[in-house]
């Protein structure tokens, strides 16, 4: 009896392991691979004055303290992520308490609002490019009808960090009001029936219902909005290049300089696991801090 159980627990398990082993190997090849090989290349110097990887030890991270251009797209990066991570994720979560009600023409506001997600980048970037423009651009026309002389947003350090953050904000809420939408759906309606009969206004239904009951909505939407704060730089290409000195120059685009135009592999290697380390151990701040006060249904 118990080989025989045995014996039906071991098909068991090869029944799932064998559905599983499609995407055991995608995910070995382009996941786990990429990452151990990256991690293995940070400790070897590789470009163009050693066409063979040459063992450096932990030379290429003691260069990060001393590379004034990391350290400068490190606070960029950071700075990029504090001020399009908490607006894109309210205006988002806004937006979806807005269009959550019964209104007439909802599910076309919802569209249009969502709209800018499916834009690709490129296009995006170029759009903001005439809105930004410094001599015919839309932002200066109306400042220069309330009197204000014209901005150049993308050639000057201190405005360019602010106009790639409100361009993202502006691109990346609408995808956050989708999953906030998901979560206001999944309250219990019964909830809002009792506030209302207790009648308790609706800062204070928002604040003892909606928020704490929208927390793994919260999380999850967080997660994605940072990693989307490091890996968007296509707009770097089109609109600044990481100008004007560095001001508007992000992690990622500096990786994808030093590997792809420097060809200094190692060092983008390294580059790539400190950014890589950063993200999960923000995420793991944010995930182990907050799960405490979640509420799952």
């Amino acid at each position: 009896m118990r080989k025989l159980l045995r014996h039906q627990s071991f098909q068991v398990n090869l029944h799932a392991w064998l559905l599983l082993l499609p995407s055991l190997i995608f995910l070995s090849l382009f996941t786990f691979y990429p990452i151990i090989s990256t991690v293995w290349l940070s400790f070897f110097r590789l470009d163009l004055s050693t066409p063979s990887a040459v063992f450096n030890g932990i030379g290429n991270y003691q260069r990060l303290l001393e590379d004034a251009i990391f350290i400068k797209t490190l606070k960029n990066n950071l700075w990029f992520a504090a001020g399009t991570i908490p607006a894109s994720m309210g205006l988002g979560m806004v937006m979806a308490l807005a269009l959550n009600k019964a209104m007439v023409g909802r599910s076309w506001l919802r569209t249009f609002v969502f709209y800018p997600t499916v834009i690709p980048m490129i296009a995006i970037a170029n759009i903001w490019m005439f809105l930004y423009t410094p001599e015919y651009g839309l932002l200066n026309q109306v400042l220069g009808l309330a009197g204000v002389g014209r901005i150049n947003w993308l050639g000057s350090p201190g405005t360019v960090m602010w106009a790639m953050i409100a361009m993202t904000v502006w691109k990346e809420s609408g995808f956050y009001m989708i999953f906030y939408l998901a979560g206001l759906q999944n309250i219990p309606r019964e909830l809002y029936e009792a506030a209302e009969m207790d009648g308790a206004p609706g800062i204070s239904v928002f604040r003892h219902i909606t928020f704490p009951l929208l927390m793994p909505t919260h999380l999850f939407v967080f997660i994605i909005a940072l990693t989307n704060a490091f890996k968007l730089v296509d707009h770097l290409v089109i609109m600044t290049q990481g100008g004007p000195n560095n001001a508007s120059n992000l992690l990622l685009y500096y990786i994808y300089e030093t590997a792809f135009n420097y060809w200094n592999q190692g060092y983008a290697s390294a580059l790539t696991v400190v950014m890589l380390t950063i993200m999960l151990a923000i995420a793991a701040i944010q995930f182990f801090t907050t799960d405490r006060k979640i509420h799952y249904s």
